[in-house]
């Protein structure tokens, strides 16, 4: 969750959602759950505003009230015990943070956007949750997911295909360029793609603080191939791009999926 008062970073700068309109627009109805900071972008087979705000509700209920009785939970920068007390989607949390080495507040969006588009697949057969560029899929049939990398040369000129016996999955990026969230980096996006979006998430985070210059590239894929869950990572620095795993890359037409 992100704090709305917080200012970017220096050299960080706030964009504007365009990205949100992407692919296909008659296969899916797209609309919008918010709820205090989370802002969730939806595709689904039906308008299912009133069940995913109710998910959303009870996410941040969870997580607010775990934080209530354990504040380290929303502070730490490092992984804490697991709780097997702890309601689901905070143990996700945990769990992702213990893979990477990052507090758990770094797979907040991701797992929101998991929790959220897993109670809506009961009403849909194709679910896409995205929170801040935090996106889990659930698909019956093939998507491209534009990679969006700020002020670089090839922010959305490349897409990854997501086939659908690849899914549910999550796809998260982290950049230390956009945005309000935390990084200790530099590049322009480090895009993760996981089985779990919480360890996506929370990957992203973690390999994205590891690149500050094109010599850390090499090295912070070598890391990504430690952590168990994740499929495949793409990094991009300026005109620079690294990849590790199986991955379908697209060149996109337009500005846009």
């Amino acid at each position: 969750m992100v704090d709305p008062s917080r200012r970017p970073e220096e050299g960080q700068r706030y964009i504007e959602r365009t990205y949100r309109d992407f692919s296909q627009k008659r296969r899916w109805v797209a609309f919008s759950a918010v709820f205090k900071e989370t802002d969730l972008y939806i595709k689904a087979d039906q308008d299912l505003s009133e069940p995913a705000l109710h998910a959303v509700r009870r996410c941040r209920e969870e997580i607010e009230g775990y934080i209530a009785g354990r504040p380290i939970f929303q502070s730490s920068l490092v992984p804490l015990d697991p709780d097997p007390l702890a309601p689901g989607i905070v143990q996700d949390m945990l769990r992702a943070s213990s893979l990477t080495s990052v507090g758990p507040m770094a797979a907040v969006a991701g797992a929101i956007a998991e929790q959220v588009g897993t109670e809506l697949r009961a009403f849909s057969k194709e679910t896409i949750v995205e929170n801040g560029g935090d996106i889990y899929l659930a698909l019956e049939s093939p998507v491209v997911v534009g990679l969006f990398a700020g002020s670089s040369p090839l922010n959305m000129r490349i897409g990854i295909r997501v086939p659908p016996d690849l899914t549910p999955c999550g796809i998260c990026t982290s950049s230390g360029t956009v945005g309000p969230s935390l990084s200790f980096g530099k590049a322009d996006s480090v895009t993760v793609w996981a089985s779990s979006t919480a360890l996506a998430d929370a990957a992203a985070t973690c390999l994205g603080n590891r690149v500050s210059s094109p010599q850390d590239i090499e090295p912070t894929l070598d890391r990504a191939q430690e952590i168990p869950g994740i499929r495949a990572v793409v990094i991009i620095l300026g005109g620079r791009i690294g990849m590790w795993g199986p991955l379908d890359l697209v060149r996109l037409e337009s500005s846009k999926n």
